[in-house]
């Protein structure tokens, strides 16, 4: 390759392609913190306690976002909280 074709460093769009999938990400989860738990059902009603009493709803819009009792096991419950990061 001679100095007429040499290709231009790519360290600058790496990063500005770096920053744009961050940020897409960052407005897809719309600032909530999310975790998704597979838990039995006494468990799963604790761990949702748990969160409402650590991170008040008022305060941090705690909630339930979804939940679902697996196929074939009617006990287990897979279910996601969702939760503001701060209460500002």
């Amino acid at each position: 390759m001679n100095r007429y074709q040499q290709r231009p460093p790519l360290d600058g769009l790496r990063a500005q392609i770096a920053r744009a999938r961050k940020r897409k990400s960052d407005e897809t989860s719309g600032g909530f913190v999310r975790e998704t738990y597979r838990l039995s059902r006494g468990q799963a009603r604790e761990k949702a306690r748990e969160w409402f009493s650590t991170w008040p709803k008022a305060a941090y819009w705690t909630e339930v976002e979804s939940w679902r009792v697996l196929p074939g096991d009617s006990d287990t419950i897979e279910f996601t909280m969702r939760r503001l990061p701060t209460a500002d």
